[in-house]
């Protein structure tokens, strides 16, 4: 039962990747060519910084997912107890 929970995560953060790097380069491109090695230079800084912010966004978006599973398991849990207690 663990192991579907687990594939449908993984589809789900692939996709959402894919997703992020279609839009990514499908976004316009400014009107000004990039000619000198300068502006090379600061696409690449913008690049990162993008993949950078990325990177921080999806290992929260991870951790949200994982916290909130770990409450759900606890609630989940609790509520057979008192189930199990009652009857």
């Amino acid at each position: 039962m663990k192991r579907w929970k687990s594939k449908v995560i993984w589809f789900l953060i692939v996709y959402f990747a894919g997703f992020a790097t279609a839009i990514y380069f499908l976004a316009p491109v400014p009107e000004k060519q990039l000619d000198d090695e300068q502006s090379f230079v600061e696409s690449v800084f913008k690049t990162d910084k993008f993949a950078q912010s990325f990177n921080y966004g999806l290992h929260r978006c991870i951790n949200f997912v994982k916290t909130s599973a770990w409450h759900t398991n606890r609630f989940v849990k609790e509520k057979l107890d008192n189930k199990e207690t009652d009857s």
